[in-house]
């Protein structure tokens, strides 16, 4: 029996949560076996830079800086590997700020 492992990552968890229960509504009425979405820990970037070109005001306390964050979710659905729904699930219309990633496991 092979799984269907489709690992979702995005910066917006409710488009995520969407496309998953996109997903999940497919494979129940396929009547096939199904897991998920489970939440993946998110990952995330900060970046802080100082605000001057020059450097000045490093040494006096009165620096300032930018701070910028950007954060990434990650959701993974485990669905039975059948031809047909992989193609409807492949339909699905995905936003291109999100990527899916499907790997076949055998069980």
């Amino acid at each position: 029996m092979q799984i269907a492992r489709i690992k979702l990552v995005g910066r917006d968890p409710k488009k995520l949560d969407e496309i998953a229960r996109e997903i999940i509504e497919i494979a129940r009425k396929s009547g096939v076996a199904h897991k998920g979405p489970i939440p993946l820990p998110t990952k995330v970037l900060k970046i802080t830079t100082l605000k001057t070109p020059c450097g000045d005001g490093t040494g006096h306390g009165n620096a300032t800086y930018d701070k910028f964050e950007m954060r990434i979710h990650k959701r993974i659905v485990d669905v039975q590997a059948d031809e047909r729904i992989l193609k409807q699930i492949l339909r699905v219309g995905i936003p291109q700020d999100i990527h899916v990633e499907i790997k076949l496991i055998s069980k």
